[in-house]
Order: C-alpha cells, then structure tokens, then sequence
C-alpha cells in the first residue's frame, strides 16, 4: 500500500476540518519520498473508522454527533498540539523533541515513530489554528482521551526539566477549548509539580477535606483515570493512562500515611 492510501484508511473523523486541512499540507511534501510497503504512520489502519478521507462539509454534518476516537485520530490530534506547546515559549529546545520522539517510541515502536516524526517536522512548519483544532478536538473526542492529551502536553513542556510562563498558559488555553474542567487541568498540572498540596489537587480536594472526602475523592479520580477509559484507543495509549491512575493512587497513598487513617 503506497504512503498517501496507507493515510487516507487510517485515518477517521480527524481527516476533515482544520486537522484534516493541516494533515493534509503536511503529508503532501512527504508524498513523493514515500515507498511503496512503507511502515506505519498513524494508528492501526482499521477500516472500520468513519470518515476517512471526508471533505469539510461532510465533516460539518458530523460535528453534531461524536464518533469514536481510534488511535489514529487520537495520535494526529497529539501530533498537532503538541507542536503547539514546544513552540510557545518561541523555541523549540531538543530535550523536548527527545521526549515526545521518547514517548512515541515507547507507544508505538522505533518504525512507525520514525514515520510519525516525519509528520511532526511538517506539522511544526505551519501557523497552528490552535483555537480551531481544539474544538474539532472537543467536538469528537471522548472526555477521558482529552485528558490523555493534556497529560502528554504537560510532559512534554516539563521534558527540559524546566516548564516556562508561556508553555503554562498555552496548555491551560488548550485545555479550555478542549472542554476541560479547571479541576482537572490543575489534577493533572499537579502530577508534574512537588509542593506541599500536589496530592490534595490531583484528588481534586483541599487540604479542609475529611477523611472520608479523602476516601471519596480517590474513587472518583480511580474511576475517572482508570486505563479502561482508553481502552478504544488501544493497548499503546492505555499505558499512558496507568501513569496517571498510578499518580492518583500514590496521592492516596501519601495522604494515608499523613492522615493516619
């Protein structure tokens, strides 16, 4: 299968609107250097996913419904947004790139992300409608993947050891035009930050909480960050998912120990 109809069946909701458009300019100068056979790029290639290949009107029909995200959909959005962020502090530090290449590897393997960075370089070369995006984004991406993303974006800012003013406020942007809570935007900023009251904001509580609050909150936050949420998007991001649900049982952990209870 040739490079551009690997694409075009591997692709669902996310290959109409703004993403599609940028998608779209980005693969067409790696075109001509693909080969045929070529490995991976973008999710499992299930030809069950809708709406590949999807012009914008098609794409504005959908927008009233929220398809299942699969992970090729899921790993363009992450391409594109995380783009964003490397780029929002007007630079772009290798230690960043190290990690999101670190990540991808890890997710998918050294072949398909060699191919994912391909598009990545492309993707990072045009003017993100950051706005736009998100909420193609909120329109058709389930809530527990949306949180996933931000997960992966706070990573990323965090990967020079150092997580600036401007990257700060570009996720808590992003996060806003995906449809995330305050609460769990700073739950999940949470898990990247050391201070005194992390683990009361990754159970999304205060320090006035009871016990039993305490009790309370860790299974909400167990049930809302268990891996089994992304499930649909397959074995390689539910173990992203296990950092975070790791996160919100060592905050209970923690809070044990200091309660005593």
């Amino acid at each position: 299968m040739s490079f551009a109809k690997w694409v075009g069946g591997a692709l669902g909701w996310s290959f109409g609107g703004p993403i599609g458009a940028i998608i779209g300019l980005a693969v067409g100068s790696l075109i001509d250097g693909a080969t045929e056979g070529g490995g991976f790029l973008l999710g499992d290639g299930n030809k069950q996913q809708r709406g590949a290949g999807q012009n914008s009107s098609s794409f504005r029909r959908q927008t009233h419904k929220r398809l299942q995200t699969l992970s090729g959909d899921f790993e363009v959005s992450l391409l594109i947004l995380a783009s964003v962020v490397i780029k929002a502090d007007g630079k772009q530090e290798q230690s960043e790139l190290d990690f999101v290449r670190k990540q991808f590897v890890s997710m998918y393997g050294k072949d398909r992300s060699n191919q994912a960075f391909k598009l990545f370089k492309n993707i990072s070369k045009q003017n993100i409608p950051t706005r736009k995006v998100c909420l193609q984004i909120r329109q058709m991406m389930d809530h527990a993947s949306r949180l996933q993303l931000l997960h992966f974006l706070f990573g990323i800012a965090r990967a020079d050891g150092m997580v600036t003013d401007d990257e700060v406020s570009q996720i808590y942007m992003i996060s806003g035009y995906l449809g995330i809570s305050p609460r769990d935007y700073e739950s999940i900023k949470a898990m990247f930050y050391n201070s005194s009251d992390n683990a009361y904001k990754i159970l999304e509580i205060t320090k006035e909480a009871t016990d039993g609050d305490v009790k309370k909150a860790y299974r909400k936050m167990a049930k809302k960050y268990h891996p089994d949420k992304v499930i649909h998007l397959g074995e390689e991001h539910q173990k992203g998912a296990e950092e975070k649900f790791r996160q919100v049982q060592n905050a209970y952990e923690q809070l044990q120990k200091e309660r005593v209870f």
